[in-house]
């Protein structure tokens, strides 16, 4: 049987990190040493709170049924931490689940854009940004994130022209993998400028919970007019390491969360009630774990920093998120050369730049997912 497939299935290829996996897995057979930074999965575990709520609620037969939407239960968690840990105060239309930012990210341009529309993400970004409107039928294009500008949009640069055929743009601070945040001001400017152009502001607020330095990040529901132009996604997945459990929330602009939550019934029965029990005990529950957690990636990242130097990177400064991004040493002549050589020669396997963009040619990301006291072994034994 001749089978084609569509041009959007042709577009992808392997995913790199399923590429970098096999590496891993070939070098491992060989009795050698690998030291993993790709994958930003949190190798902390989650609080014994919230694992006891759902090994309880996993007891009740009727929790294993459809939960066609959020219970109120969970939706009165999600505006209690809202107001205590942002001052934001959100009604309960302008809050749904989804199973994790990554799908509500690939699904969010059906609500919002015709085919052909155009919807402006960030050039380096995290590959879902684009990926998502893409397999909507959206038009991507890009605007630049250079690191003379500390990774932080510069909106004189998106001309008026691409401006005013956008319907939405893709934000998000603190950026993976470029580890950048904004300040207050930067989040007056989108605003003014989504409403100048009429654009939909998609802000992925993954990484709050995690800063360095004093920083303290807060939401772009926040601002003044934030709720008019936008929409913000908050995961509790590296917050509360839920990874697996895949929930996260949309929240803001009351109509286009009603929207969202429209189409998405036709493909969802809702979110399990497990996980949102799950979720209603990280939310309610004490939350000194989190900041233990984010001091521990802090010394992750100081220790990281000097393993970097010695393999001859030059890492840029990491503010937020869970990873380190770094440009790569002279002679390489890609950011893919540079993996494959470090990996072969050192076990270390982190991912290239290029994965997340052009303008990420010449860096590689490594994710903060070893202990502190191991990452100064594994580059104290490295030559």
């Amino acid at each position: 049987m001749n089978i084609e497939f569509s041009e959007r299935a042709n577009r992808f290829g392997s995913n790199i990190f399923n590429i970098l996996n096999e590496l891993k897995d070939k070098r491992l057979k060989e009795g050698k040493a690998v030291y993993n930074f790709t994958v930003g999965t949190p190798d902390f575990a989650p609080a014994s709170h919230i694992m006891k709520a759902v090994s309880e609620a996993a007891l009740n037969p009727e929790n294993y049924k459809y939960s066609l939407g959020d219970t109120q239960e969970l939706k009165e968690a999600v505006k209690s931490w809202y107001i205590k840990r942002y001052g934001v105060t959100l009604l309960d239309n302008e809050i749904t689940s989804v199973f994790g930012t990554q799908e509500g990210m690939a699904h969010i341009a059906l609500a919002l854009c015709n085919i052909g529309d155009t919807v402006l993400v960030p050039n380096p970004g995290y590959p879902i940004f684009e990926i998502g409107p893409f397999l909507c039928g959206a038009n991507v294009e890009y605007y630049n994130l250079l690191p003379e500008n500390n990774y932080i949009i510069d909106f004189d640069s998106i001309s008026p022209e691409t401006a005013a055929r956008a319907k939405a743009i893709v934000v998000s601070y603190p950026l993976n993998p470029v580890c950048a945040v904004a300040d207050d001001d930067f989040y007056k400017r989108l605003i003014a400028f989504a409403k100048k152009y009429n654009i939909i502001v998609i802000h992925d607020n993954a990484y709050s919970e995690i800063v360095y330095d004093g920083i303290k990040c807060g939401s772009f529901l926040a601002y003044e007019g934030a709720k008019e132009v936008g929409v913000e996604f908050n995961s509790l997945s590296k917050t509360y390491n839920l990874t697996g459990l895949r929930i996260s929330f949309l929240l803001g602009n009351s109509e286009i969360v009603e929207k969202f939550r429209t189409v998405r019934s036709q493909f969802d029965y809702g979110t399990s009630f497990l996980v949102q029990k799950a979720a209603i005990a990280a939310l309610n529950g004490p939350q000194e774990g989190v900041l233990t957690q984010c001091a521990f990636y802090e010394k992750r990242r100081n220790a990281l920093e000097k393993g970097m130097k010695k393999l001859g990177l030059t890492p840029m400064p990491s503010k937020g998120s869970m990873f380190m991004w770094a440009k790569i040493p002279d002679g390489f002549n890609s950011s893919e050369e540079f993996v494959m050589s470090l990996f072969e020669r050192t076990g270390v396997l982190c991912t290239p730049g290029s994965s997340f963009g052009s303008l990420g040619e010449g860096y590689v990301r490594f994710a903060l997912v070893i202990p502190h006291e191991d990452i100064e072994k594994i580059f104290n034994s490295i030559r």
